[in-house]
Parts: C-alpha cells; structure tokens; sequence
C-alpha cells in the first residue's frame, strides 16, 4: 500500500500570524533552517505562506517595469500590478505584508505520489497539509519526500 501524505508529514508545523513582525518570521526560518512558515489567523486557518523566495525581495529590491513614452502616454511593457506586488513585498515589515496568499495546499490523505505530483506541477516547494475544516495540521516538503523514497 501507498504511503500517505499523513505518514510522512511534519506534524504540528511551526506558524505565525500575518501581525508577526518579519524579522521574527526570519530569525525563525534561521534558527529551524526551514525554508518556510505557513500563516494562519486567530482560529488557525490558513492564510498564506512565507517563504525564502518571498523574503528575497527584502534584500534584491525591485527594478521599476520597462515603459515607453507615447504621445504624453505611459505604455507599461511589463504588468505595472505585478510590480507593485513585488515592490510591497520588498518594503513590508509584517508577515501579511509579505506572504504569498492562496497557497497551493493538501488533505492528509492523499498520496505521496499525488503529492509530489502537485509540488512538480505548481512549482512550490512545500504543502500545507489541511484537515476537514481548514485547519493546518502539517507540513509536507520535498525533503520529506525524499526522505519517505529513502525509507521504501
């Protein structure tokens, strides 16, 4: 039989709360060395994810979008939204601020091999792992993974 994504899971993952100032958040993911943290209201429900990838803009900054000027007109080349999300990720001091919302998530028992699926097919490197009523209950990562391939 399958293994599921219950059996090889990190139970009781460690979250914060999008008031969590961010330096917390990443003296956290460096003294865990874990690469991210899921976020979650007062009642425990998820509400996005802070990882490594969106505390890189705290240190590279954002490049303004490419335009052209054209009869007293901006033309944007790039989508202006997009940088004005990168821009608040650079410039946040809370975990809300940062954290990317809508995170690609999981049900417990589902297989590894669906999980690892997902993971490749979203691009994401982690999987908050939800119960019936939404609550994060752990934590599935591609060292988990491996570590589950590892053990077969």
């Amino acid at each position: 039989m399958s293994k599921t994504v219950a059996d090889v899971m990190s139970q009781n993952p460690i979250v914060v709360k999008p008031e969590t100032p961010l330096q917390e958040a990443i003296k956290i993911l460096a003294e865990r060395r874990i690469s991210g943290l899921p976020v979650v209201d007062d009642v425990g429900k998820l509400l996005g994810i802070i990882s490594e990838t969106d505390l890189m803009w705290q240190e590279t900054g954002v490049t303004p979008p490419a335009y052209i000027m054209f009869l007293d007109s901006v033309i944007y080349l790039q989508n202006p939204a997009v940088y004005e999300r990168d821009l608040h990720k650079a410039l946040g001091q809370t975990v809300g601020e940062v954290m990317s919302k809508n995170p690609v998530t999981i049900s417990p028992e589902k297989s590894v091999k669906q999980a690892a699926q997902l993971m490749h097919d979203r691009n994401v490197h982690r999987l908050p792992v939800l119960d019936d009523a939404d609550q994060v209950i752990g934590i599935l990562t591609r060292g988990d993974i491996i570590r589950a391939m590892a053990a077969s």
